[in-house]
């Protein structure tokens, strides 16, 4: 009988191992080919070595051509600047010049990588603003974003690909299809839809939309998320070459890796030593991504079908893996679903909507025969007042958008109409307080069969 029982805890064991190993699993990046054009897309300079510093270097000996595109110019980290340069200043000029010293920087990583001046090009919109661009700043008769510290509200770079472009979604969409019809590239590496920084996701988002405004004009090609901010990891901090970079614990999806040799960590190490603004302020932290290898995920495109029936069938989503690493995430259940022509979300909350606590729903629609900027831009807000919709930076009132209660799970439904019947749907959820963020799910695309 103990034999029996402890023959019994051994398979139990082995298949605690198989499972865990099977859920860290994740596929070897396909290998580069002489001739291939791989383009690499970094929200802020630095972005581009720390999550691919490996990856340029190995594309390149293969043969392929890369280029570098950076978003913004990192021009909003004033943490960075005070401790690099010594001094506390809001000038437009001054903070411009952190833009400036951070462009140098790059160029100089990426040289060192064996990349050429020409094939990096700066967009230079604004750093940390560009979800809000996304969300709310579209059509001509829309003001340009404003930075409130340096006061820009066009792309202020002379070197950049649009100078004067104004802060406007039309910009960046055109720039970002401009680039990918020109240099036709077989691969893509971006940030991650699931990155805590707001940077990193609306760089994922509207190379999506991108991409799907060129499906007909070039063959499309791969796409590779890399993944740099998550609470909490990787750990530990610092340079620890002879260790893996694993996949967050919380994030699920699908995962790819590319190992990395001795002589491409060490030249990697040396590209991030270029970035001394931001290094100063924290030392370990960009030093922390040069180990054995390369990281890169992306979630499966979640498909919804119509439905014309009472029995809903829900796409759920693995919410509790999406979530920060926060240990505070306020969302159990997130599903969606399509019927008599009415979207429909589900999620349970862990806690009551109240006078402090609410949840926000971004929904952004694609069709394939109209112009993005010309699609609504939803955001659903449900707190005491009860569900709202506001379209950009305007509130719709919408009479057949409604909220109910099905159990401990709160229903919305909203009419495709009011999303531009999309064929698309870009979706993020967000729980909070008024003053601060509990959860913030990845942003997901939504496929309307």
């Amino acid at each position: 009988m103990k034999n029996k029982s402890y023959l019994l805890w051994v398979i139990i064991f082995f298949i605690f191992l198989s499972d865990k190993a099977a859920a860290l699993d994740f596929q070897e990046l396909p290998p580069f080919l002489k001739g291939e054009r791989v383009l690499i897309f970094a929200p802020h300079p630095d972005d581009e070595t720390i999550g691919t510093g490996g990856l340029i270097q190995r594309a390149l000996s293969a043969g392929a051509r890369v280029k570098v595109v950076c978003y913004t110019n990192g021009d909003h980290n004033e943490l960075a600047f005070i401790v690099y340069e010594k001094r506390i200043t809001f000038k437009k000029r001054e903070l411009v010049h952190m833009g400036e010293v951070r462009q140098k920087e790059t160029i100089e990583a990426m040289t060192s990588l064996g990349l050429k001046e020409n094939d990096i090009t700066f967009l230079g919109y604004p750093d940390f603003g560009t979800m809000e661009i996304l969300t709310k700043y579209w059509g001509e008769k829309t003001k340009p974003f404003r930075n409130l510290l340096n006061r820009v509200s066009r792309v202020p770079y002379r070197n950049a690909y649009s100078y004067d472009a104004p802060y406007v979604g039309e910009s960046i969409l055109s720039d970002i299809e401009s680039i990918v019809y020109d240099f036709k590239p077989t691969k893509i590496f971006v940030s991650h839809p699931a990155d805590t920084n707001r940077d990193h996701r609306a760089l994922y988002l509207f190379l999506q939309v991108a991409l799907w405004d060129l499906k007909d004009k070039i063959k499309p090609p791969e796409t590779f998320p890399y993944i740099i901010h998550v609470v909490g990891w990787p750990t530990p901090r610092g340079y620890h070459p002879d260790l893996e970079l694993e996949p967050p614990n919380k994030l699920s999806g699908l995962w790819w890796k590319l190992p990395l040799s001795e002589e491409e960590i060490k030249a990697k190490h040396n590209a991030i030593s270029f970035y001394k603004s931001q290094i100063k302020y924290n030392p370990p932290y960009l030093f922390t991504f040069a180990r054995k290898n390369e990281l890169f995920g992306d979630y499966p495109l979640v498909k919804l079908k119509a439905q014309n029936t009472k029995e809903i069938s829900w796409q759920h989503l693995e919410i509790k893996e999406d979530a920060r690493e926060n240990e505070q995430g306020q969302i159990s259940t997130l599903a969606y679903a399509l019927s008599d022509n009415q979207f429909l979300i589900s999620l349970t909350l862990k806690r009551r909507i109240d006078e402090k606590f609410g949840i926000s729903i971004f929904l952004l629609g694609y069709h394939n025969k109209r112009d993005f900027s010309q699609m609504p831009k939803i955001k659903l807000i449900v707190d005491m007042a009860g569900l709202r919709v506001k379209e950009k930076k305007r509130m719709l009132f919408i009479k057949d958008a409604k909220m109910h209660f099905e159990g401990k799970a709160l229903v919305i439904s909203i009419p495709l109409s009011t999303l531009g019947n999309p064929h698309y749907i870009l979706s993020c959820t967000r729980a909070g307080l008024r003053d601060s963020t509990l959860d913030d799910t990845a942003w997901h695309i939504l496929y309307l069969e």
